[in-house]
């Protein structure tokens, strides 16, 4: 991975850029030092016509250039027939989804979203990149912190 190979993702949205999870998603990945990617969601690109067809094919032309889904699950709840959407379409074009949990409450999720995630983690900038990695790219991102001690 480098800056002239970022990896594509698409973070699912309801085309509202406000929503706090759709926006914690990018604070994590911008947190990371030498993390390249580029974000195929836009959620400011709400067709104005064309009804419920037009939203679909801009989703279908966000999620067809990325390389992996990132569903934060809290989201699913606020509009389960968009987001389902975005998964039906995201799975018929074999890209892997990345859920991630709740942040900071216990939100109840349906067992059927949950099951259809490549992969479910907690809200960590370590464990988010490397599922990216992993998912995308198949990369295997065994890291390990370092802890220093001050012995004087």
């Amino acid at each position: 991975m480098s800056e002239k190979d970022p990896f594509r993702v698409f973070v699912t949205h309801l085309f509202e850029e406000n929503n706090e999870d759709y926006q914690r998603v990018f604070e994590y990945l911008e947190s990371r030092d030498n993390f390249f990617y580029t974000n195929y969601s836009d959620p400011d690109s709400m067709p104005t016509a064309g009804g419920s067809e037009a939203v679909k094919e801009m989703l279908r032309n966000q999620i067809k250039e990325a390389e992996v889904v990132i569903l934060p699950l809290a989201i699913f709840a606020t509009n389960p027939d968009l987001i389902g959407f975005e998964l039906d379409y995201a799975q018929a074009s074999k890209k892997p989804i990345l859920g991630i949990q709740s942040f900071g409450s216990t939100v109840s999720v349906d067992k059927t979203v949950i099951d259809r995630c490549d992969d479910v983690i907690e809200w960590n900038e370590r464990t988010i990149i490397s599922g990216i990695k992993r998912l995308a790219r198949n990369e295997d991102t065994a890291q390990w912190e370092t802890i220093e001690f001050n012995l004087d």
